[in-house]
This record gives structure tokens, C-alpha cells and sequence, in this order.
């Protein structure tokens, strides 16, 4: 996996949070599923999307 600068990251979040705004909070859930499924197909790898969301989920 490559690892991003703390820049990187801000610089993802904003593009993320930007694009929250602009779908609305009705369409929210459906853009981070579009967004979610688009990553994985961009990571290659089922494996590593798995592992991915369950480190996401950890401290919800």
C-alpha cells in the first residue's frame, strides 16, 4: 500500500468533505457506496478493501 503525507490526506479529506456537500445529505449514503465500490476496483484487491473497512468500523 503507498503511504501518503499528512498533506495527502488533507488534501483527501477536503476533496471528500467538499463532495459530501454537493451530494446532499439525501444522496450521502449513495455517493460513499459509488466512492467505496470505485476505491476497491481502483485498489485491485477484494482482500485489501476487507481489511480497509474493518479498520474503519473500529471506534465508531
Amino acid at each position: 500500500m503507498n503511504t501518503m503525507t499528512v498533506h495527502d490526506l488533507e488534501v483527501v479529506y477536503d476533496v471528500l468533505a467538499d463532495a459530501l456537500d454537493k451530494a446532499s445529505a439525501a444522496k450521502a449514503e449513495l455517493f460513499l457506496v459509488k466512492l467505496a465500490l470505485l476505491s476497491a476496483q481502483a485498489l485491485g484487491s477484494a482482500q485489501t478493501f476487507n481489511e480497509l473497512a474493518q479498520s474503519a468500523l473500529q471506534d465508531l
